[in-house]
C-alpha cells in the first residue's frame, strides 16, 4: 500500500514572519502523525527559516519551481544546489501556473526534472488539462502527451504526479472524486506500460482541495494524496487535510 502524501504549495504567499507563525502553529497540530507523508513548499524567501523549524520533524521541505542549468548568467533563477542548500528534498515543477504565465512546456519541463534529479532532489510533477480541453473529451490525450514531453528519458525513482485539472485550480471547483480517479487510472495505466516501478509512484490530486473534500478524495483507490493549495495556508485548516488523508 503506499503511503498518502500531502503537499502544501503556498505559491506567491507568506512573508518570513508569516512562515514562521503558521509553523508554530502547525506541528503541535500534527506531531503525533506518522502515517502520513507532509511536505511543505512556501516561496524561496522562507525555504531557510522553514527548514529551520522542520529540523527535528519528519515534515519535508519542498521548492515551488527550479532552473535546468545549475550555475551561470540566469538572473533571477534558482539552481538544485541552491536549494539543497536550504534544506529542500523536493521540488515541484511543471505547475500549471509556470506553463500558463511563464510560458514553461513539456521540453523545458523534462529539462528541469533531469537537472533536479541528477543532484537528487525528489521531483512533484505536474499535470493536467483546461476546462476547454476536458470539454473537448481531449483529458487523456493532454495527459499523455504531458506524460511523453515531461517524462522523456527519465525513470521513475525519486518522483510523484500532481494530477491537477487546470479548471480546479483556485476555483473552488474539486473534480469529484470518480473523475480523479479515472484520471489517476489512466496515469498509472500509462506509466506501468511505458516505466518501471509504476504501482510503488504515487499520484496526488490538486485542485480546490479542501478539509471536506479530502476524505471522498483518498477514498478512491488511485488517489495517494494531495497538492494543496489555499486551503493550506492556515494551519487548521491544513492540519484538517492531513488527518483526512490517513487511511
Amino acid at each position: 500500500m503506499r503511503k498518502p502524501f500531502i503537499s502544501a504549495n503556498w505559491k506567491m504567499n507568506k512573508t518570513i514572519e508569516e512562515t514562521e507563525e503558521f509553523i508554530n502553529s502547525f506541528l503541535p497540530m500534527v506531531k503525533d502523525i506518522t502515517a502520513v507523508d507532509i511536505l511543505i513548499a512556501p516561496p524561496f524567501t522562507s525555504l531557510q527559516a522553514v527548514a529551520r523549524l522542520l529540523k527535528t520533524t519528519n515534515i519535508k521541505l519542498g521548492a515551488q519551481n527550479v532552473f535546468y542549468e545549475e550555475k551561470g548568467a540566469f538572473t533571477g533563477e534558482i539552481s538544485p544546489a541552491m536549494l539543497l542548500s536550504a534544506g529542500c528534498s523536493h521540488v515541484i515543477i511543471g505547475h500549471s501556473e509556470r506553463r500558463q504565465y511563464f510560458m514553461e512546456t513539456d521540453e523545458i519541463v523534462n529539462k528541469k526534472i533531469k537537472t533536479a534529479r541528477k543532484n537528487g532532489l525528489e521531483v512533484i510533477l505536474c499535470i493536467g488539462e483546461s476546462l476547454k480541453e476536458r470539454e473537448e473529451n481531449k483529458t487523456f490525450e493532454v495527459l499523455d502527451r504531458q506524460l511523453t514531453g515531461s517524462l522523456k528519458d527519465i525513470d521513475l525513482n525519486g518522483m510523484t504526479i500532481a494530477y491537477e485539472p487546470i479548471w480546479a485550480i483556485g476555483t473552488g471547483k474539486t473534480a469529484t472524486k470518480e473523475q480523479a480517479n479515472e484520471a489517476h487510472a489512466f496515469i498509472r495505466g500509462w506509466l506501468k506500460k511505458n516505466r518501471e516501478g509504476a504501482e510503488k509512484l504515487r499520484i496526488l490530486y490538486g485542485g480546490s482541495v479542501t478539509p471536506e473534500s479530502i476524505e471522498s478524495l483518498m477514498s478512491e483507490s488511485e488517489v495517494d494524496g494531495a497538492l494543496v493549495g489555499g486551503a493550506s495556508m492556515k494551519p487548521d485548516s491544513f492540519a484538517k487535510i492531513v488527518t483526512g488523508a490517513i487511511k
